[in-house]
């Protein structure tokens, strides 16, 4: 394995292993805010034991979501020295301001933890509303610096000399990808999240059907899930017309174009064959690629064809990871219309065996969705680290035996992901024993059985 694969590789793994995180830090305080608020307003003990269950998850993925973050910094100094020194002056003002949103989320996570019965009910609502504002701004900011290694700007380059100089960070940091890659990461995290608790709450249902704390547990998380699954394409539309502008290749592999044509032609599925510029058994629906791309159904979309062949990203990569992303989104999207549907027009399906399984195992596809719509913005990215400016072999460390950093993160990363499955699985297993609100199914069934004991008297 070359230095460079493993960079990459390492790189990649620790993303793709912190994004999880990055999606529950998001998101999950939100839904831990709305049971709360909704204990608030109507005193139901159900709400306030959601709220506290929820919250000790917040905190677990939160810790670890600092480690793995962490490491993150670490790499991107050790891996891509070159990278940083012309890069971290221009780009470096989102992470400064990234840093004091984890510190605000920290203590506003502290002050809620902490919080019960202590201090004013409105305000220990307002701490853990913090600590979602400060996790959704922690993102934007990551995902800025991102986009503007996708869109560079705040900055002249010459090319001769290899300087960069007139730095602009306020313009770097509001680049012209950055609106579109945070909305869209954003509704991702808010998909995501919802869905996955949803998920395992729907099978805790399908074994007690009657619980109360599953049952508003998962409506609140569908709620959540399925509004941002509803959002999710308007923004997927929006970064679509961003990137053929910006980046015409990265959208010719998402896409297996390998042609440039007018009323180009979206490829459902199909396996590309990059030797051959074909495209087997995909389905295209005409005009689409076009009117999805330019708003305008016989626009010329520019295909891999007009691409120097030193420019063009891995092309196979790239298209299954979109196939991947948009799949898995689409499905989430058709869920999340039938749950709208069921809660307005037919309640008793939500309590379904057949409803229960279908959100059971749809619980791992939006975070599915999230690593491959990463894996796409990354990969169809190459072979630039900054966009037509500097190539990632460019910008790797000189330092040999990278290939046993990538071993190493690797083996500590899954000791990590096996210690929070487990922290993870032993919170839900003591649930009944922590809340006395997931007794409510046995109280009910004892109700009924009185009333129909006084009835026969």
């Amino acid at each position: 394995m070359g230095d460079l694969l493993a960079a990459r590789l390492q790189m990649a793994f620790s993303l793709g292993f912190h994004i999880i995180f990055a999606c529950v830090g998001m998101a999950m305080p939100f839904l831990m805010a709305i049971a709360h608020w909704r204990y608030i307003k109507t005193g139901d003990a159900v709400y306030k034991d959601l709220s506290k269950a929820w919250s000790k998850g917040v905190a677990i993925f939160f810790a670890t979501g600092a480690v793995s973050g962490t490491v993150l910094s670490f790499e991107l100094g050790l891996l891509w020295p070159e990278f940083m020194e012309h890069a971290g002056p221009i780009f470096g003002m989102p992470f400064s301001l990234e840093g004091t949103a984890f510190f605000i989320e920290a203590i506003a996570l502290g002050l809620f933890l902490y919080g019960w019965g202590k201090i004013p009910k409105w305000i220990h609502w307002s701490s853990g509303l913090v600590v979602g504002i400060s996790g959704v701004a922690s993102g934007i900011l990551v995902v800025a610096a991102n986009a503007w290694m996708n869109s560079p700007a705040g900055f002249d380059y010459d090319p001769v000399s290899n300087t960069y100089s007139n730095i602009d960070p306020i313009a770097a940091m509001f680049n012209p990808a950055w609106f579109t890659q945070a909305l869209h990461m954003i509704l991702a995290a808010f998909t995501a999240t919802g869905f996955a608790v949803a998920g395992v709450h729907a099978f805790l249902l399908i074994r007690k059907p009657a619980n109360r704390f599953h049952q508003q547990a998962m409506r609140i998380a569908l709620l959540v899930g399925g509004i941002a699954a509803f959002l999710q394409p308007i923004s997927g539309d929006l970064s679509a017309k961003d990137v053929a502008v910006r980046q015409p290749a990265k959208l010719a592999a998402m896409e297996a174009h390998f042609h440039t044509e007018e009323y180009a032609g979206l490829l459902i599925g199909g396996i590309p064959n990059e030797e051959t510029g074909e495209v087997h058994y995909g389905i295209k629906i005409p005009g689409l690629l076009s009117f999805l791309a330019h708003g305008d159904f016989k626009q010329e979309v520019v295909g891999l064809d007009q691409i120097p062949k030193d420019e063009q990203p891995p092309i196979a990569v790239t298209h299954f990871a979109f196939q991947i992303m948009v799949g898995a989104g689409t499905f989430l999207m058709m869920v999340a219309l039938l749950y709208f549907f069921a809660q307005r027009f037919r309640p008793r399906w939500l309590g379904h065996k057949n409803f229960l399984w279908l959100i059971a195992l749809s619980t791992p596809l939006g975070m599915l969705a999230v690593e491959a719509g990463w894996t796409v913005t990354e990969v169809g990215r190459q072979p630039w680290i900054i966009h037509g400016i500097m190539r990632t072999k460019e910008a790797v460390t000189p330092m040999p035996g990278i290939q046993y950093s990538f071993y190493t993160v690797v083996v500590v990363y899954t000791l990590l992901a096996v210690l929070v499955s487990w922290l993870m699985k032993r919170q839900v297993q003591t649930l009944a024993q922590n809340y006395d609100s997931m007794d409510e199914e046995i109280d009910l069934n004892q109700k009924r059985v009185h009333t129909k004991t006084e009835a026969i008297d």
